[in-house]
């Protein structure tokens, strides 16, 4: 199942026209879940981030125990040949992704040196400014590094999340706005997450339990240039819906409005719009790594 259309894969050494096989069932991550991916965005003829994106595959693999075999040059190198299939007006979803290839230890760990790689470009149009979410609770919630991966953008991980949306899309919301293991907020079941109340911005403090995104550090650096500040603290399910304004990030959309969590209704307010226009400005600026 694909995500986007107009697909290009890089595998073995060259590019190829569509989404080829690139694992075969014995391949350690074909039955023991040993993946890690990252996922970055090309729009408007940019790529923000692409350098960070790629830094923080290897960074996964390593956490996952998978050698990494390409330097994170190499893969933004590789992206940027991919990309020039494209035309400058499409919008495209940057997937480099490793997996182990060979058991170790009993098997279960995965061998040093056996590593599969590959990167996936698909078309996928950008959300609109007012592309908004409802949130809603759930009963599952974000594990701690003692019991997953969490410090590694993993596919293993990727099995609660769904938990998460499905219950959510089961009492008619789109996400979930989900507690750690103490039942604070931690973010949501596909992004971090940031509320505003009285004019200041508020997300949850990066405590180990979820990876503290890319996106959301670019949106802190933006809003720090300009002067404002962002709180990184503990935050309950009774501050958001105390909340004035909510909105979702993330490398897929950047800024994804909340209007509703749980019967508290929210407008898409200024800083949500304010945040947003910061991230495009940056990103267009060519300035934007």
């Amino acid at each position: 199942m694909t995500l986007g259309t107009n697909i290009h894969t890089y595998f073995n050494g060259q590019w190829h026209k569509g989404n080829p096989a690139i694992m075969h069932a014995a391949d350690h991550g074909a039955w023991l879940g040993t993946t890690v991916f990252d996922g970055a965005r090309f729009f408007e003829g940019v790529a923000p981030d692409l350098e960070a994106h790629c830094a923080r595959i290897n960074h996964s693999a390593k956490a996952l125990m998978i050698t990494p075999t390409h330097a994170t040059s190499e893969i933004v190198d590789l992206v940027r040949e991919g990309l020039s299939a494209y035309p400058k007006s499409a919008a495209v979803y940057i997937r480099p992704m490793y997996w182990a290839l060979d058991g170790g230890v009993q098997g279960v760990a995965p061998a040093p040196d056996a590593t599969g790689f590959a990167i996936c470009l698909e078309e996928v149009a950008m959300p609109a400014a007012d592309a908004a979410v409802t949130l809603t609770t759930t009963q599952f919630h974000r594990p701690v590094l003692a019991d997953n991966v969490t410090n590694a953008k993993a596919g293993c991980l990727y099995p609660n999340n769904a938990r998460m949306l499905m219950e959510a899309n089961a009492k008619g919301y789109g996400n979930a706005l989900v507690a750690d293991a103490l039942g604070n907020v931690a973010e949501t079941a596909t992004a971090n997450v940031f509320m505003a109340k009285d004019g200041e911005l508020f997300t949850p403090v990066a405590n180990g339990t979820f990876l503290a995104g890319i996106t959301r550090a670019r949106h802190i650096s933006n809003l720090k240039r300009e002067g404002m500040t962002v709180h990184e603290t503990v935050l309950s399910f009774d501050d958001f819906r105390n909340a004035d304004e909510v909105f979702l990030s993330g490398n897929y959309s950047k800024v994804t409005p909340v209007t509703e969590f749980d019967g508290t209704n929210y407008q898409i307010g200024p800083l949500t719009r304010r945040i947003r226009e910061m991230y495009w400005d940056w990103a267009l600026s060519g300035n934007n790594g």
